[in-house]
């Protein structure tokens, strides 16, 4: 069997469009108080089937975010359809069910993309997170040092961690996992071969739209963790790209998501 991978949707999200591009919304002499645009995004899950595994990357916002989540981050980000996703049925929708996990890959563990994670505690499926990610979020959920999107409760408890050591593990002949830093200390994106010598590159929130990938528009302050680790990454990703001719897909851009959906599909 070739390597496949299957895109869950797991709902959308709302925000303002300067969290995702650096400078989108900003006031000047001529127009002091500009008009802010809320966009519509996408969170989602991907199954990776290979010869030898399959594989989750992510888990998406939990089904409670409104109650869940800290009230500024969901303002900020509104998870507006979330209590009506749940990752076994989202899975159950495109052919997969939980016990049909043999592993699972955090690019991060951010609330949006951990929020369900909980459904592999006490269970033997390794669940691959950077090294450097994992004490980053155990500080930030801990202590008032860090960043605020991470809950210690997304990840408290008995997993089966498998830590990613350095810049680049190969999990399976045909997926690499990419240490990508910037948007957090220990994002990872993924590079995956597909058949017809076709290359996927998840980029993950390396970039959160197309913009930030092509343009090389930054993230919005709020989602940087360290801009100049970010630009080194992209730059990682762009000559990867070069090399392989790859689909691109990003961390939250909902018609890349539905364009990359409809492809692997066909």
């Amino acid at each position: 069997m070739s390597t496949r991978v299957t895109l869950v949707d797991r709902g959308r999200v709302r925000a303002d469009m300067g969290y995702v591009l650096s400078g989108y919304t900003m006031g000047g002499a001529a127009e002091p108080n500009p008009d802010h645009e809320i966009g519509d995004f996408v969170v989602w899950a991907a199954v990776i089937e290979t010869d030898s595994q399959t594989v989750l990357v992510d888990t998406g916002p939990p089904s409670n975010a409104e109650s869940y989540w800290p009230d500024p981050l969901y303002d900020a980000f509104e998870a507006y359809d979330a209590a009506d996703r749940f990752l076994q049925s989202d899975l159950d929708a495109v052919g997969y069910a939980i016990d049909d996990i043999d592993a699972v890959v955090m690019t991060h563990l951010h609330l949006d993309h951990a929020g369900e994670l909980s459904v592999f505690e006490g269970t033997d499926v390794p669940i691959y997170v950077h090294e450097d990610e994992l004490p980053f979020a155990f500080m930030s959920a801990h202590t008032n040092e860090g960043s605020i999107a991470y809950l210690a409760a997304d990840f408290d408890g008995g997993y089966n961690w498998q830590l990613v050591h350095g810049e680049t593990h190969t999990l399976d002949p045909s997926v690499r996992l990419l240490h990508l830093p910037g948007h957090t200390p220990g994002l990872m994106g993924l590079q995956v071969s597909l058949p017809d010598e076709e290359t996927l590159l998840i980029a993950g929130d390396e970039a959160y739209v197309e913009a930030n990938y092509t343009d090389g528009v930054p993230l919005g302050p709020g989602l940087l963790w360290d801009s100049c680790a970010w630009r080194t990454s992209r730059e990682r990703l762009r000559e990867i790209d070069r090399q392989t001719d790859a689909m691109v897909l990003y961390g939250h851009d909902l018609s890349v998501f539905q364009s990359i959906d409809a492809e692997l599909s066909s």
